[in-house]
């Protein structure tokens, strides 16, 4: 194996964090460095700073590993992987940035700064280009590239081969999301048992505005939002892993719902044709049973990083409507950071 690129993992005790470690332990283009948290977890040990929750090899066979304090100074690398709260990202991926580190972030900390791409890679791989944008502009040699919100994700996956092939007016999105989505331990049993939370804080707005900006062009210099309108509703529900959503969308045409089936089977974007370590084959899996996909029997299929769509179907008020899931903390966290690290070195942008 040829020598692989050292790698920091910020927020490394958490769930995405964990995410992170399981993804990356045996990583044929990435190798874990240094694991990094907040003050009260520096020092320890991975398996005493760590309760790990994955089914997977406990703590990635790094227990023994010390867990380090988020200083740019002591855990330096040249990928940074970050599972920070929005909070502690503000100033701690910057600060990483500007050393040289390209970070990956899962914080909705910097998504809609005007100098950050917010990537989904089969659908918006060419916003990457951004990163010499910003790094022109803030005097970095780093650069920070984000993720978008999980359920974002979930939507503009399935929505990108529809804006490609015939281009989107509007889209209405009803969200049914799993607790793992609320980080650990989450929702309070009491209140989620045999219960639906019709509310998630600041969660609708932000798929609100991230959608447009990642289905949206770039120029070379600047991001143009997509014109279309855009309605999201989101709920809790109990379910552990995996967010299921009802869409209903307005397409330029108005084409019947087997194009817009043919439209998804035979998308082939950028980092598929690159066989990047992290892409699913396909990136799209249609169910044509009509109780299809659900969370249980389907999220957890090709590591959790393709989406799911069944029902396609004709919708009196918008044209099109059809059902799409995908796994939260892969595809909408953990997973959705990785691939982006593996188009940045695809295309050269790593330092």
């Amino acid at each position: 194996m040829a020598e692989r690129i050292p790698v920091t993992i910020l927020g490394a005790t958490g769930v995405v964090g964990q995410r992170f470690v399981e993804r990356l332990a045996d990583h044929p283009l990435f190798e874990i460095r240094h694991l990094a948290a907040s003050e009260a977890s520096a020092g320890k040990r991975y398996a005493e700073a760590c309760s790990w929750r994955l089914g997977s090899r406990a703590y990635g066979g790094l227990e023994e590993s010390v867990v380090a304090a988020c200083d740019p100074q002591a855990v330096g690398a040249p990928v940074v992987f970050s599972a920070l709260d929005t909070a502690p990202a503000r100033e701690i991926e910057p600060a990483f940035a500007a050393t040289g580190a390209v970070v990956f972030s899962n914080a909705s900390a910097h998504r809609m700064a005007a100098d950050v791409p917010l990537l989904v890679p089969e659908v918006n791989a060419a916003h990457l280009g951004m990163l010499e944008v910003q790094r022109r502009g803030r005097g970095w040699r780093g650069g920070i590239v984000c993720n978008p919100n999980c359920t974002a994700t979930v939507l503009v996956m399935g929505l990108g081969p529809l804006q490609e092939t015939f281009g989107i007016e509007a889209v209405m999105m009803t969200s049914m999301q799993g607790v793992s989505g609320a980080g650990y331990p989450g929702v309070a049993s009491l209140d989620i048992l045999g219960n639906i939370i019709p509310y998630i804080g600041s969660e609708e707005e932000k798929v609100e505005e991230e959608t447009p900006k990642m289905l949206g062009g770039f120029d070379g210099e600047s991001f143009q939002p997509a014109g279309f309108e855009i309605s999201a509703l989101c709920h809790r529900a109990a379910v552990v892993d995996g967010h299921m959503e009802a869409v209903s969308v307005r397409l330029q045409g108005d084409p019947p719902p087997a194009d817009v089936e043919e439209a998804m089977r035979s998308w082939n974007p950028e980092p598929q044709r690159l066989g990047l370590h992290s892409a699913p084959q396909p990136p799209i899996r249609l169910h044509a049973q009509p109780d299809r996909p659900q969370p249980r029997l389907d999220v957890e299929r090709t590591g959790g990083m393709p989406v799911h769509v069944g029902r396609i179907r004709r919708c009196p008020l918008l044209g099109i409507k059809f059902s799409l899931l995908g796994h939260n903390t892969q595809r909408g966290a953990a997973g959705a950071s990785v691939l982006n690290a593996e188009l940045a070195y695809a295309k050269g942008l790593l330092t």
